[in-house]
């Protein structure tokens, strides 16, 4: 039976594990699309077109802004990104479910773009077990340890926003909510 998808939208501050439990619910839930972003950037060796980026020119990429064809966008580094959305509609339409994974502001905007997505926030289990995974990487400035820091305390006091908190601390129980969160079938 045919019914539509359902739009979850995952956010939390970096180093609290998004990649791994989204790499994780993809890989025992292939039905479920990620949404593929739109970028003014080139494209760097072995990306592929609608599959790592829809890689767009400017002008291109501000007429969707314009259109109200993006579910959000923010500009990094003199380069645009966003979320396009007429795949992410064609998706639900096709009754998938469409997964988001987006910093808070895009989460914000999205709220605004688009309400009937469900929005969860990962959370840490404490920020001294955050700070432990970000110091972990071994690949920051102590000077880039505390901005990153310094942000995802911001990002925390946030998550009442969401409609739903998921703490990362053991990644079965958290693949397990976020599954519950989207609606899909256990196995």
């Amino acid at each position: 039976m045919a019914h539509n998808g359902r739009l979850t939208v995952l956010t939390g501050p970096s180093g609290v594990g998004k990649g791994t439990l989204v790499k994780r619910l993809l890989e025992q839930h292939p039905e479920i699309w990620l949404s593929v972003s739109a970028t003014t950037r080139d494209p760097r060796a072995g990306e592929e077109e609608g599959v790592s980026y829809f890689f767009h020119p400017r002008d291109t990429f501000d007429a969707l802004v314009e259109s109200g064809g993006l579910l959000e966008w923010a500009e990094f580094a003199s380069n645009c990104y966003g979320t396009p959305r007429a795949p992410v509609e064609q998706q639900l339409a096709a009754g998938r479910p469409v997964l988001l994974e987006i910093e808070l502001e895009g989460a914000r905007q999205v709220r605004r773009s688009f309400p009937d997505a469900f929005q969860v926030f990962l959370a840490p289990p404490s920020f001294t077990e955050l700070e432990r995974r970000i110091r972990g990487r071994g690949t920051d400035t102590e000077d880039a340890i505390q901005r990153r820091l310094a942000r995802a305390s911001e990002e925390l006091n946030a998550q009442n926003e969401f409609d739903a908190v998921v703490i990362n601390d053991d990644l079965d129980q958290a693949l397990k909510q976020l599954e519950t969160h989207m609606q899909l079938p256990a196995d």
